[in-house]
């Protein structure tokens, strides 16, 4: 019973989401071997858009919302794997965010932990949304060059 439990709270932690992220672009990254044959290819479903917001009704997915057609999601989702496996921030930006960060957290010590579960719970939401959207990609890339399953 106790191994059921544990299991479950691994299966949702921001860890494996980050790990089912990264492995649902690399197999995007593996089956589109030519992704200029993405372009101009709508994102055809409406939903599909409405699917991919963040937590508490805030745009996660404004990127998607601008983007037009599934090469732009393509390069999109490549994007945000490389920022999750590298780091976004470089040399001086670093130093500026981390600046800011200091002093921001000074003034708001009080809520660390509420902060830390309300991003954390948004984080897996758009996490979760994106492997969708990346297996989506990868199914509808092998429809358009009539692979199938």
């Amino acid at each position: 019973m106790m191994q059921i439990s544990e299991s479950y709270k691994q299966k949702n932690s921001l860890f494996n989401a980050m790990n089912r992220f990264i492995g649902a672009v690399n197999n995007m990254d593996q089956t589109v071997m030519v992704p200029s044959l993405l372009r101009d290819v709508p994102l055809d479903d409406a939903e599909d858009l409405k699917a991919v917001s963040g937590a508490n009704g805030t745009n996660g997915g404004a990127y998607f919302q601008q983007v037009g057609d599934m090469y732009s999601s393509y390069v999109l989702l490549k994007s945000i794997r490389n920022d999750i496996e590298w780091g976004v921030l470089q040399g001086e930006e670093r130093r500026k965010e981390k600046a800011v960060v200091v002093e921001a957290a000074a003034e708001e010590e009080d809520d660390l932990e509420k902060q830390f579960h309300f991003h954390l719970k948004g984080l897996h939401a758009v996490l979760s949304k994106l492997t969708c959207k990346a297996n989506t990609l990868t199914t509808r890339y092998k429809e358009e060059i009539g692979c199938g399953n």
